[in-house]
């Protein structure tokens, strides 16, 4: 394939070779798995803010289940034929539900990259901290008595 490539002016080839280089850096599998938790994070924040915050949220502010807000712009109703014409409804209510996911996700987004943050700042400190100073050598004195200390000791 290459072969053919080469043949139709070798531009496609460098875009290739680029692609696969592209694709061959680390970057772009640690955004991959990125997108990966951060689809099963959501679903997470999601449950919290559904099941647990939202229904405090109602029992705060008088029993009110905001997914079941809205407006209703125009009724039922059937047309000349027999058809039932739905409702049509302008659900509020499910916005501010997902307009509390989205400030959830992006507050415990906050408290993540703030939290590697600090571990990072920590981390760098102690490998900018500076090696403990090797002992100084003993001078050749100490060397000379400790020779002589050794000496009487094997005499004794």
């Amino acid at each position: 394939m290459e072969n053919k490539l080469k043949e139709m002016g070798g531009k496609s080839v460098s875009f290739l070779q680029d692609f696969k280089a592209f694709a061959m850096k680390g970057n772009v599998v640690d955004m991959a798995v990125g997108v990966i938790i951060g689809g099963a994070f959501g679903k997470i924040v999601t449950s919290l803010v559904n099941d647990v915050i939202m229904p405090l949220i109602g029992l705060a502010v008088g029993g009110i289940d905001f997914t079941k807000l809205g407006k209703v712009l125009k009724e039922t109703s059937i047309d000349a034929e027999g058809n039932i014409i739905p409702e049509v409804v302008m659900k509020y209510g499910n916005f501010l539900q997902t307009t509390f996911d989205f400030i959830i996700v992006a507050f415990c987004i906050f408290m993540a990259i703030r939290m590697m943050g600090k571990l990072n700042r920590k981390e760098e400190a102690k490998a900018a901290a500076p090696a403990p100073a090797p002992e100084p050598k003993p001078s050749k004195e100490e060397l000379l008595l400790t020779e002589i200390r050794d000496l009487l000791k094997d005499k004794k």
